[in-house]
């Protein structure tokens, strides 16, 4: 565990400081390296994180503000297996823009701000089908996995999708002492469609004691910007399919692959590790619907959130 806070459960110490210790380790002792978009990090392989969701307790960051309506509204449209960001941006959720800009300014050449890229997607019908698609990521891939079926001559036809999110909660109520509930992400034959593959790959779910475990394998994590979103993602996710499957909601347990931080995050990381948490947020579920499809954002309350300001740093893109 690299020197990382003892499972949570027996720690004494607030849940955060398996984070901050990550962030810490990583800083001091990570391997410095070049990366894909060119700024560089620091990083180390194989960390875990564990948090315990009972209680409604939530893993929301306290030593910085974390934006967790954003990152609600993105787990649902994960759900919808909408892969445009136009219902996103139309939330006012710009978590995923990066990405189309960039190609948009290399493709056209045109030097446009994002603020202007963005009111484009919104307005635009024509503009938003052709610019603002991201290829087939998450959503996609979790509700309509794509299949093939013969077709004759050697050939063959699109077959209907698999809806693993779906096929997941039937599993989980048919079968909980089952060790096939996985949901993944990586499809290898469209990671070169995708706008970026997806770093939060596969969850795989555990039921223990009536109590519904997440275990979430990141292959690629920015602790700095990345992880505190897909910490409370993966913690509202498990939330509600604990609900839709009638468990309680169990352990959320956090492992990375190369897990790093941007070397343009040195004041972020100083910063950040200068506060101590504190406080216990809590996440509650307001009229669970019948089906996992069927979630709006008004579903979700945070209470007793009251985090010390927020950090900001550039993405690396």
């Amino acid at each position: 565990m690299l020197g990382f806070a003892p499972y949570a459960a027996r720690d004494s110490r607030h849940w955060e400081w398996q984070y901050l210790d990550l962030m810490r380790h990583i800083w001091d002792h990570g391997d410095e390296r070049v990366d894909r978009t060119g700024v560089g990090t620091r990083s180390i392989f194989g960390p875990q994180i564990r948090f315990d969701l009972s209680g409604g307790k939530v893993p929301l960051l306290t030593t910085k503000r974390v934006f967790w309506k954003a990152a609600a509204r993105e787990m649902l449209w994960f759900l919808t297996g909408n892969t445009n960001i136009r219902p996103l941006l139309q939330e006012g959720v710009t978590i995923w823009s990066d990405w189309p800009l960039a190609k948009y300014r290399q493709v056209s050449g045109e030097d446009i701000s994002q603020d202007d890229f963005e009111r484009r997607i919104v307005a635009d019908d024509a503009f938003a089908l052709r610019w603002g698609d991201l290829g087939p990521v998450y959503g996609k891939q979790w509700v309509d996995w794509p299949t093939y079926q013969p077709a004759g001559d050697g050939l063959y036809r699109s077959g209907p999708g698999i809806n693993q999110i779906d096929q997941l909660v039937a599993g989980l109520r048919d079968n909980p002492g089952g060790r096939r509930h996985i949901i993944e992400g990586w499809n290898v034959a469209e990671l070169d469609q995708m706008a970026l593959p997806p770093c939060h790959k596969t969850y795989q779910f555990h039921v223990g004691r009536g109590r519904l475990n997440c275990l979430l394998f990141q292959r690629s994590c920015d602790v700095a910007l990345g992880l505190p979103f897909n910490l409370f993602g993966a913690a509202l996710l498990t939330r509600m399919i604990a609900a839709q499957a009638g468990l309680e909601p169990g352990e959320l347990v956090w492992t990375g692959g190369d897990t790093h931080l941007y070397l343009n995050h040195g004041d972020l990381v100083a910063e950040q590790l200068a506060r101590e948490p504190d406080g216990a947020p809590v996440l509650d579920l307001i009229d669970v619907p019948e089906s996992i499809f069927s979630y709006r954002f008004e579903n979700f309350v945070v209470r007793d959130y009251q985090p010390q300001g927020a950090i900001r740093a550039p993405v690396a893109v």
